[in-house]
C-alpha cells in the first residue's frame, strides 16, 4: 500500500543533523525540479523580503519564515516525519509506533511538498516554507512545475500497489492517478454521521488516525474492497462508492459520530 499525505503549514525546527544532501532525497528522478524551485526559493527569500512575503503569502507575522528558507542548505536536518507537524500528524504520532510499524511506514507514506515534489517520511529535511499553492516568479505554479515530474514518477513507485490518497486539493492537483492507477487507488472523506457534512479540522485527525490504525495493525490490503474491509475491521464505518467508470478512484467516506 502507497499513503499520499498533504504536508503540515506548521513544522517543526530545523535539526542537529547534517546539512540537507538533495542526492540522498528518495525518488531521485525529482532532483533537477528539486534544484530549480530550492535554488529560486533561497535566491528570492535572501533577496527581498517583501517580495518573498508577498510571494509566499505571508502574514507579518510570519515574516519569520523567510530567514528559514534562506539557510535551507546549511540548517540542520532531520526526518520528514519529525519535521510536518499539525492536526494528521499529531494524530498519526509516528514516533510512537512501534518497530514494525515504522518500517511500514516508511516503506508505504508519501508526503507531497511544493519544496521537494514528494518525500518519504524518513527523508532528512531541513524545515522550511512553501505550500504548493506558491508562484514563483521564475519556475510559476508550483503544481505545475511538478506535474510532468511527479507523472513521471510516481507510477514506479506505486508499482501494482493500493494507493490510499489522502491529499488536500491543494496537492492532488499536482499528480493524478493514471488510467492504470485510478482503478488501484481510493480517495476519502470524513463525514459527520448524523449530518452527512464534511468536517474540516477534524477530517485531518481522522486520515491520522486511520494511517496509524492501519500501520499498527499490519493490515496490507491490496485493493480498495480489500481497504474497505480492513477499515471496517479496525471499527471505523466506511462507505464505499467504487468508480462509475475506467479512470476513476474509489470514494470512501469514513463517517465519524463525535468530532474530535
Amino acid at each position: 500500500m502507497l499513503v499520499l499525505l498533504p504536508p503540515s503549514e506548521g513544522k517543526a525546527a530545523s535539526g542537529r543533523g547534517a546539512p540537507l544532501k538533495p542526492e540522498a532525497l528518495s525518488l531521485p528522478g525529482l532532483a533537477s525540479a528539486r534544484e530549480a524551485v530550492l535554488t529560486e526559493l533561497v535566491e528570492l527569500c535572501a533577496a527581498d523580503e517583501d517580495k518573498a512575503s508577498e510571494v509566499l503569502g505571508l502574514s507579518e507575522g510570519l515574516r519569520g519564515e523567510i530567514a528559514k528558507n534562506t539557510q535551507l542548505r546549511t540548517a540542520g536536518t532531520r526526518p520528514a516525519g519529525e519535521i510536518y507537524t499539525g492536526v494528521l500528524y499529531d494524530a498519526l504520532d509516528l514516533a510512537s509506533l512501534e518497530t514494525a510499524a515504522k518500517r511500514r511506514a516508511a516503506r508505504s507514506l508519501l508526503v507531497f511538498s511544493g519544496l521537494w515534489g514528494a518525500v518519504r517520511v524518513t527523508d532528512r529535511i531541513p524545515s522550511y516554507r512553501c505550500s504548493m499553492g506558491v508562484r514563483l516568479p521564475g519556475v510559476g505554479a508550483l503544481a505545475g512545475h511538478w506535474r510532468a515530474p511527479l507523472a513521471e514518477a510516481l507510477p514506479e513507485v506505486a508499482g501494482d500497489r493500493l494507493v490510499l490518497d489522502l491529499r488536500s486539493a491543494a496537492y492532488a492537483v499536482a499528480w493524478k492517478p493514471t488510467a492504470g492507477t485510478a482503478g488501484r487507488t481510493a480517495t476519502v472523506r470524513v463525514l459527520h454521521a448524523p449530518t452527512r457534512k464534511v468536517v474540516s479540522h477534524f477530517n485531518k485527525a481522522t486520515k491520522g488516525r486511520i494511517v496509524r490504525s492501519l500501520l499498527a495493525s499490519g493490515s496490507a490490503p491490496g485493493k480498495p474492497a480489500e481497504l474497505v474491509e480492513a477499515l471496517r475491521d479496525l471499527g471505523y464505518e466506511v462507505e464505499a462508492q467504487p468508480p462509475a467508470r475506467a479512470g476513476q478512484a474509489w470514494a470512501l467516506d469514513v463517517l465519524v459520530t463525535e468530532v474530535h
